[in-house]
Formats: C-alpha cells, structure tokens, sequence
C-alpha cells in the first residue's frame, strides 16, 4: 500500500525567514509553494534529493497550527508517506484503528491527504497523501 516516503513536514511562523536557513543556507531548491485549505495554510516544498521537506505556515492565528507553534514552536510536525489512492488506504488501515473518524484533506498540487490517529501509531503524527 505504501509506495514511499512523500514528505517531512516543518511548521513553521514565516516561510520566508524559514527559506533563509533551507533554502539560502542549506542549499534545498525551492520547488513550489501554494496556498491550501481555503487559504488557510501556506506550503512550500523544497527538494531534499529522495523527498521533500515542506514548510508549513498557518495563516490564521486561530488555525490549530498556530496553536501547535505557540506550545512547541517552530519544528517537525509530521512526515507523510505516499500512497495510490487515500479513500482505498483509508478503508484498509480503519480496520487497525489508524483513520478512525478521520477525514480525507486537501493535501498539495491537488492531491488528497489524510493524518493517521496518533494513537495507532503511538504518538507519531503521520499522513499519508494520494489521488
């Protein structure tokens, strides 16, 4: 079912500052970034060479995102594996309890996603993002 690692994701309060130390710094190419969600979340990928790493930047102070930066600040959040189709894995990981009453959300480029319960994978925030 899973076809790899997508993703590490980095929640970060400015893109723009975190692209300094990424970007500028570290030397990642920037490959896009767009706004999600309604507007509600910037995110930009750079290029790590066997995946990417994607900032994340709430743009509302009352998303969660926000909260989760004011209690644990600027850091990883998640890291995402790829699959073909998150409704297929979705029914197969419920019968674990690892979607239990999850929903599927817009992920990047159009692509779908969905976190796991944190209690399945013992405290590891997980998503997994396909068609």
């Amino acid at each position: 079912m899973f076809k790899g690692l997508d993703h590490l994701a980095i929640v970060v309060p400015d893109t723009e500052e975190a692209l300094k130390l990424w970007r500028d710094q570290m030397g990642f190419p920037l490959l896009y970034s767009e706004v999600v969600n309604g507007g509600l979340v910037k995110l930009t990928h750079l290029d790590l060479g066997n995946t990417h790493l994607q900032l994340v930047e709430p743009l509302t102070p009352d998303h969660p995102l926000s909260a989760w930066l004011k209690n644990h600040g600027p850091g990883l959040h998640h890291f995402c594996l790829k699959v073909d189709n998150v409704d297929r894995a979705q029914i197969e990981l419920s019968g674990g309890g690892f979607t239990s009453g999850l929903k599927p959300h817009q992920g990047t480029q159009g692509k779908r996603a969905l976190f796991l319960d944190k209690n399945a994978t013992r405290g590891a925030q997980v998503e997994i993002t396909g068609e």
